[in-house]
């Protein structure tokens, strides 16, 4: 379920060229914060979806919720 989760995630990210630097900018709307840079597209990619992945833990750990990404909710079940 996460797999499905992170690549549902990153299917929403949108990615532009910087005109400063020719860089490439990607970013996820729906998930705050969730954003890199490199100066390939494919190494922007690959930083968006650690961050992604640093943003969804930190979120899990502080029991911050988590958006639903194409109906797929992640649910964090505290232990008694």
């Amino acid at each position: 379920m996460l797999t499905s989760y992170l690549h549902a995630a990153l299917s929403k990210a949108r990615y532009e060229i910087l005109p400063d630097d020719g860089t490439y900018y990607g970013e996820i709307p729906e998930f705050t914060g969730v954003f890199s840079s490199d100066e390939t597209l494919e190494g922007c990619r690959q930083q968006l979806a650690e961050v992604l992945e640093e943003w969804i833990l930190l979120r899990i750990h502080e029991h911050l919720p988590l958006p639903v990404v194409d109906g797929i909710e992640l649910r964090i079940s505290k232990v008694a």
